[in-house]
């Protein structure tokens, strides 16, 4: 990495070198606007910009930053760029959410979450990709098209945060916003070798996102950054929490401990090569074992912990969704009217159907009969052994995926495979993805860090360690140390 070159500076180096005054604003949105320019119109990351207004108000930061003496009480983030994901409501731009009958949308006020942000000082770039209504893990929708991957355009970026992981990876900005019910920041962060955050429900609100996940389902759905160094997670998830007044759950949004407290000696790590039912790639489970190999050899030794019920993540995943979700995903693709989804399907055989594939998917099997019930005892069940394992001193780590990102349209060949990811979201574990390098083929490789409820701050420093060791993110097509 080389800590003067603007595209590769976490946001915590470019407000350390905007308060010192060694680089502008202005120079900061440039760079990473040229970038953008240069790399996405080969992965279709970033579908909205407001390019005129970053400069405006980077320029009104510089002035800011000249004129102001005591630098520590400027906003954290004042003159640092980013992206969002389009599904964020930011007043006066387009909030689609990958539907066409969203056409036309325009968000009339900020998600509570963007507006911390900008209060902050961030300036957003643009806004990013995402599948129709974000309820896949490939990004593609008929209104903004497929968006590539950050290292291989012909292979997925993942979702549904996908623009905000290949825009990211690609090095175009150094932190995004992401939402994550099944894997939608984790996956994004994998397959675009980028660090990412799912929070422990109910510390970041998700107010403002459309489709807003209402009542239970905000335990599920959870709101949290991505960003290309781990450093930023922590300071980017404190400007972000907070109970808002609207969503439910995050009624205290309290976060506890701290990143720079935690000791690594007196951790213990646990590590599952897969999770009993669907093998992972050989590339993928190696590089998860050198990062537990080095792991536990600076801490309390190795344990392979013993969870059967992890083979049954799918069904639990959706026991779990299914008790929590208020209206059925055909009735959202209709805004409020379930779509007649056997018609769809032969409209979309005849190329005249306005959905994608993998959302009439979607609502097709989501009536299929299924015990749920027996389903979310063993959810719960499983949720008591995980706590139990991990504990309060220790940390899991888990593959992401199966393998590493697979090229378009595979994903739909294996649709299960995303439990790996969504298993916590409906446990309500903190999770932090974390890159370790690059594969043969040039693909990120990576792994999850999970923590029991309430332990983001663990998970996180075991994240800043990991990079630390095996380097965290690589540019695209710059080597990368994989041991």
């Amino acid at each position: 990495m080389n800590p003067a070159d603007p595209l590769s500076m976490s946001a915590a180096q470019m407000a350390a070198a905007l308060r010192a005054g060694t680089i502008t604003s202005r120079a900061l949105v440039d760079a990473h606007v040229a970038r953008i320019e240069a790399v996405n119109p080969r992965i279709n990351a970033v579908v909205q910009t407001r390019y005129e207004a970053a400069r405006a108000e980077a320029d009104a930061a510089d002035r800011r930053l000249r004129q102001t003496t005591d630098k520590s009480a400027l906003p954290p983030l004042l003159g640092v760029p980013c992206t969002l994901k389009e599904n964020f409501a930011f007043a006066g731009y387009p909030q689609v959410s990958g539907l066409v009958a969203r056409r036309a949308a325009i968000a009339d006020r900020d998600a509570p979450t963007v507006a911390r942000l900008r209060a902050a000082g961030a300036i957003a770039l643009g806004f990013t990709n995402t599948p129709e209504l974000c309820m896949w893990m490939e990004t593609h929708n008929r209104v903004y098209g497929r968006t590539g991957n950050a290292y291989d355009a012909a292979h997925t970026a993942g979702g549904s945060s996908g623009g905000e992981g290949a825009i990211i990876g690609a090095g175009g900005s150094p932190f995004g916003l992401g939402a994550d019910v099944g894997g939608s920041i984790r996956f994004p962060a994998f397959f675009n070798g980028v660090f990412g955050h799912k929070p422990t429900p109910g510390i970041v609100p998700n107010t403002g996102q459309h489709p807003l996940p209402e009542g239970a389902m905000n335990h599920n759905c959870v709101t949290g950054p991505i960003a290309r160094r781990a450093e930023d997670l922590w300071p980017l998830l404190n400007i972000l929490a907070g109970p808002d007044g609207q969503d439910p759950v995050c009624s205290a949004g309290a976060l506890k401990g701290d990143p720079a407290r935690v000791r690594l000696d007196r951790l213990r790590i646990l590590s599952l090569p897969d999770n009993g039912r669907r093998r992972v790639a050989g590339d993928l489970r190696e590089a998860q074992q050198r990062a537990a190999n080095w792991l536990a050899a600076q801490g309390r030794g190795l344990h392979v912990p013993r969870l059967r019920p992890l083979r049954s993540s799918f069904e639990i995943w959706s026991a779990l969704m299914q008790e929590a979700q208020p209206q059925p995903f055909a009735a959202q693709l209709g805004q409020g009217r379930r779509i007649p989804v056997l018609r769809e399907f032969l409209k979309w055989g005849a190329g005249a159907s306005a959905h994608t594939l993998p959302a009439l998917v979607l609502a097709a099997i989501e009536s299929l009969p299924m015990p749920h019930g027996r389903y979310a005892r063993l959810g719960r069940e499983l949720r008591e052994a995980l706590i139990d394992a991990i504990g309060d001193d220790g940390v899991l780590l888990f593959p992401p995926y199966t393998r590493a990102a697979p090229r378009h349209n595979w994903p739909m060949a294996t649709p299960f495979d995303f439990a790996y990811c969504g298993i916590f979201n409906v446990l309500g574990f903190p999770v932090t993805q974390v890159p370790l390098g690059l594969n043969r083929r040039g693909l990120p490789l990576g792994v999850q860090v999970v923590g029991i409820p309430g332990n983001d701050a663990v998970t996180i420093a075991v994240a800043q360690a990991l990079e630390k060791q095996f380097g965290g993110w690589v540019m695209p097509n710059s080597p990368t140390r994989a041991e």
